[in-house]
């Protein structure tokens, strides 16, 4: 009955470590069964010998399975409680081999030197032998043994009680322990001859199956519920993601399996019952997009962190899909990939708003430019009548000279040249004018710093002669070219100057002046300030002149510093504004020098 016991009990749980090798304490379980299975038939042969040869010859091979339970227990101890000096384990395990040695070379078995006749006893209705004989001094190896492996239990039982685990520690440890001494006494009491009675470690070894059998199947049905509770976190996880509209997918590394959610199929276009891979979802992607998700992928699994991307799907009616995907990796102990997770979005709706605020943006930043060179207007019409009006003049006067007799061609060519360089004059001013008028994209670029304040000066000198401020430019020799769009830089600094310009007519000061500095910032930027006498901004304002739609001007739209302040950073720069001490107020901004700036970060910067 205990052999069907500890067998059905064996070939229960062994298949739930042949299925997951980690599960090892359901192996070593299964491995003190079936050895339980051979102690408790040698102990039947032993009570049921009739001569003194046949009991000798039971005791000495009933050592064997009760070496693999006594062996299998102290390595079930070990896994199942993570705990005990593995020197003690050791060394327990070593004493028994050796009392295992002993046993089959000194006197007739490990217990006996010799077994002299056999006793009839009654034994719970029937009669059994019980041997009388002479004891094996070598057996107090064995019982050493016995000894150790009932102090490493309970060392193991001490150590899982302080770390918390105090329920576990008391049924598997203290109860284990008082079996193993109860057994390990009795042996040695009825071997030494101190009681003449039948062994009952026929109820001893298998009342230590029944107590792990207990506790292991505790495990098993707790992990059956734990099979229920996460088929039911996974059908409201599956619920909760096709809310969200979001697609699932897991990638099983040790078993190469590749499981996703109907939406995740839905939106890679892969039919319900079509395999997926990983090379079949890689050839769904806009081909542009292979590599790039390709090595995002790889260096997750080789660093075992979190991944995101964007990237587009080609789909058979020649659309475009966005795909918003995380994910991460999972490592086990040795920190190699187990399973790699990953959840998808179909993201091409914010990607077209994107778009389309990317170009709203652009259809401001564009009416910003208007709108500077609206107040600009009179004053370049005076820039442009100036030449034009001494072209006209200097024609007139070599027609004048043409008509005489002998016309003085020296003076003629002098007029001509005054010509051209007007035309050139009126020529460069439309030319800024067009350059800032026109509708463009930001291309990133080397600039030289003292040439685009310059150009800039160029277009705003007209107007700050108009409004009698004198403007100044204050650039250090040593500042390097810069990274950035000429034409949306040059905006900002119109901008900026004219804002100054504005504050000095609100203040009313005799001496106006704006001054515009460039200096280098460090090793990677360079700072240009415009600085004026004007009323200075109150300081609660410093950082709320930036905000959209907010002014200080009766017909001001309030967009002028937000879209400076945007053209900053979109360059890799900042904008702030402080007052001066002498009054008047100073905005500074920073942008990268085109040295210190690598090819694919301005690349970067003109894609935003």
């Amino acid at each position: 009955m205990v052999a069907a016991a500890c067998l059905t009990l064996a070939g229960v749980l062994l298949p739930v470590w042949v299925r997951d090798r980690t599960a090892r304490p359901y192996f070593f379980f299964s491995l003190m069964a079936v050895a339980t299975t051979g102690f408790v038939f040698c102990d039947l042969r032993m009570i049921q010998a009739q001569t003194p040869e046949e009991f000798s010859s039971a005791v000495k091979w009933i050592h064997v399975p009760i070496w693999f339970l006594l062996v299998s227990l102290v390595a079930f101890v070990r896994v199942y409680l993570n705990a005990g000096r593995p020197w003690l384990a050791w060394s327990a395990i070593g004493l028994r081999t050796i009392s295992l040695l002993l046993n089959f070379t000194t006197g007739q078995n490990l217990n006996y030197n010799e077994i002299t006749q056999l006793r009839r006893v009654s034994f719970l209705g029937e009669l059994v032998s019980v041997p009388v004989g002479v004891p094996n001094p070598w057996m107090l190896v064995g019982q050493l043994g016995v000894l150790l492996i009932l102090i490493y239990v309970a060392d193991a039982s001490v150590t899982a009680w302080r770390r918390g685990n105090r329920r576990t520690a008391l049924r598997v440890g203290g109860i284990l322990a008082l079996l193993l001494l109860a057994a390990a006494g009795q042996s040695a009491l009825l071997v030494w001859g101190v009681i003449k009675a039948p062994t009952t470690l026929k109820l001893v070894y298998p009342g230590i199956i029944v107590l792990i059998g207990y506790e292991v199947s505790r495990e098993v049905l707790r992990a059956s519920q734990l099979v229920h509770e996460l088929r039911e976190g996974e059908q409201r996880m599956n619920l909760a993601a096709e809310a969200a509209d979001v697609g699932i997918w897991v990638r099983d590394f040790a078993r190469k399996d590749f499981w996703a959610s109907a939406k995740w199929r839905e939106l890679f276009d892969f039919a319900p019952a079509q395999e997926v891979d990983l090379e079949r979802m890689l050839t769904k992607l806009h081909p542009d997009d292979r590599d790039p998700v390709r090595q995002a992928l790889a260096k997750a699994v080789a660093d075992g962190g979190e991944y995101a991307s964007e990237f587009r799907l080609a789909l058979p009616d020649g659309r475009v899909r966005w795909i918003a995907a995380q994910g991460r990796v999972d490592l086990d102990a040795d920190r190699r990939p187990i399973r790699m997770r990953g959840a998808c979005t179909d993201c091409t709706g914010r990607k077209q708003a994107e778009r389309e605020m990317l170009q709203l943006r652009h259809e401001i930043v564009h009416a910003g430019r208007v709108s500077v060179m609206g107040q600009f207007a009179s004053a370049l019409a005076h820039e442009i009548n100036q030449p034009l009006g001494a072209i006209q003049r200097n024609a007139e006067a070599a027609s004048i000279l043409l008509q005489a007799g002998s016309p003085d061609l020296d003076e003629i060519r002098a007029i001509v040249d005054d010509i051209l360089s007007d035309d050139q004059r009126a020529g460069a001013v439309v030319d800024r004018m067009r350059a800032l008028l026109r509708r463009r994209e930001i291309e990133i670029q080397p600039l030289d710093v003292d040439e685009l304040i310059g150009d800039v000066a160029a277009l705003s000198r007209p107007d700050a002669a108009a409004r009698q401020v004198s403007l100044v430019l204050e650039i250090a020799d040593d500042v390097p070219p810069v990274l950035g769009d000429r034409v949306h830089l040059q905006q900002v600094l119109l901008n900026l100057i004219s804002n100054g310009m504005d504050s000095i007519d609100e203040a009313g000061r005799k001496v106006r002046r704006i001054a515009v500095s460039a200096v280098r910032d460090g090793a990677r930027a360079v700072e240009i300030a415009v600085s004026d006498n004007g009323v200075g901004i109150p300081a609660d304002r410093l950082e709320q002149i930036f905000g959209s739609f907010f002014t200080t001007k009766p017909a001001g739209m309030g967009m002028g510093l937000s879209i400076s302040r945007t053209l900053v950073e979109t360059h890799g720069g900042r904008l702030w504004a402080e007052n001066l001490d002498d009054g008047g107020a100073r905005l500074r901004f920073t942008l990268p020098i085109s040295s210190q700036v690598p090819s694919d970060a301005a690349t970067e910067v003109a894609a935003t």
